[in-house]
C-alpha cells in the first residue's frame, strides 16, 4: 500500500467532488481512485466517504481525516521545496584525487558538467597514480584503483578497471609475438610499481586464471610513462583500456595474447567517513554515479565503510 498515494487520492476526490474528476487530475483511472480510498478506509478502520449512485459526501471521520490529510500533503510539499532549495544552493570547494588516465578520460568530463550545473562550486582535481592519504592531504573524494586497505573511508564500488596487454608493431617485429602466457617470461615487460604484484601478471584465459611471473625491464609509477614505453618499442605492457584503446585503434600498438585478458582491477569512489557528508560532497557522489554507470554499463553498489 502506497499510503501517500491513497491520501492524495482521498484529498483530491474530496476537493474535486468526484472520483472521475480526481482521476483526471491525478492521471489515473476512477477505479484506481476508488481502490486507493478503499485501502485508506481499511487502514483506518473507518468509512471516510459515503457513496451513492448520485452523490458522495464525507463522513464525520472523513472530515477529520481530510484536515490531517491536507497537512500531510502540505508537509511533504514543504520538504520537497526545501530539498530543491538545498539542491540549488550547493556551494563550496571539492578537492578530488584520481589516477591520471581515469581522471583525464573519464572523471574530468563528468566533473566539468557538474561544475557547470552547480556554478557556486569550485574544484581542485589532483591527478596522480600514487595512493594518496586523504586525511593528510585534505582530499574529500578519491578514485582508488586496486584492492582497498583498511583505511576507514566510505567506499562505493565502481565498474571494474579493465586492462589489456599491448606492444608496438616495432617491438613485435623485432622480438616476436607471444603465443602463450608463459612466453611473456622471455619478453621485455614494463610494469607498474604501484601494484603489489608488479612481478606477477594475472590473466584470464580459456583455462581460467593464469599467473605469469615476469622480470620487468622497466618498473615505473606513472601510467603515461608505461604508455610511452610501449609506443617507443621497449616491450609488452599491461595497462588500462582507457589509456591504450586509442593507440590500439590507430595501429600504434597491437594487442598481445588477445585470448588472455588481464584480471580487471577493482575500483572505488571514496570519501571521508563524515556523517552527514557535506552537501557538495554528497551531491557530487550522486551526480558522478548517475553519469558514470550508464556510461560504463555496470551497476555500482551501495557505499560501505572500509576499515
Amino acid at each position: 500500500m502506497d499510503y501517500l498515494k491513497c491520501v492524495e487520492s482521498f484529498i483530491t476526490a474530496t476537493e474535486s467532488g468526484s472520483f472521475t474528476a480526481a482521476a483526471d487530475k491525478l492521471g489515473i483511472t476512477p477505479a484506481m481512485v476508488g481502490k486507493h480510498i478503499q485501502m485508506l478506509e481499511t487502514r483506518t478502520g473507518c468509512v471516510l466517504i459515503n457513496r451513492t449512485t448520485r452523490r458522495q459526501g464525507l463522513t464525520e471521520a472523513g472530515h477529520r481525516f481530510y484536515l490531517y490529510g491536507v497537512q500531510i500533503l502540505a508537509t511533504i510539499e514543504d520538504a520537497d521545496s526545501l530539498a530543491r532549495h538545498l539542491n540549488e544552493q550547493v556551494t563550496g570547494m571539492l578537492r578530488i584525487s584520481a589516477p591520471v588516465a581515469f581522471g583525464q578520460r573519464i572523471l574530468t568530463p563528468i566533473l566539468s558538467k557538474f561544475l557547470q550545473h552547480y556554478p557556486a562550486v569550485n574544484a581542485d582535481l589532483v591527478l596522480s597514480d600514487r595512493r594518496v592519504d586523504m586525511i593528510e592531504e585534505r582530499f574529500q573524494i578519491a578514485i582508488r584503483i586496486g584492492n582497498l586497505q583498511d583505511e576507514g573511508y566510505v567506499a562505493v564500488p565502481l565498474p571494474p578497471y579493465e586492462m589489456v596487454l599491448a606492444a608496438s608493431p616495432l617491438y613485435l617485429d623485432t622480438h616476436g609475438t607471444p603465443v602463450t602466457p608463459t612466453d611473456l617470461a622471455r619478453h621485455n615487460c614494463v610494469s607498474f610499481s604501484q601494484w603489489r604484484s608488479a612481478h606477477r601478471w594475472q590473466l584470464l584465459g580459456p583455462e581460467g586464471q593464469v599467473d605469469v611471473d615476469i622480470v620487468p625491464r622497466l618498473t615505473v609509477d606513472s601510467g603515461e610513462a608505461i604508455r610511452q614505453a610501449a609506443l617507443s618499442g621497449l616491450g609488452v605492457v599491461m595497462h588500462s583500456c582507457v589509456t591504450l584503446q586509442d593507440d590500439i585503434d590507430a595501429g600504434r600498438l597491437n594487442r598481445v595474447l588477445p585470448d588472455y585478458a588481464p584480471v580487471s582491477r577493482p575500483m572505488h569512489l571514496l570519501r571521508l567517513p563524515i556523517r552527514p557528508a557535506a552537501t557538495v560532497v554528497s551531491s557530487f557522489f550522486e551526480y558522478f554515479m548517475q553519469e558514470l554507470v550508464p556510461q560504463r554499463g555496470v551497476p555500482a553498489g551501495d557505499g560501505h565503510i572500509i576499515g
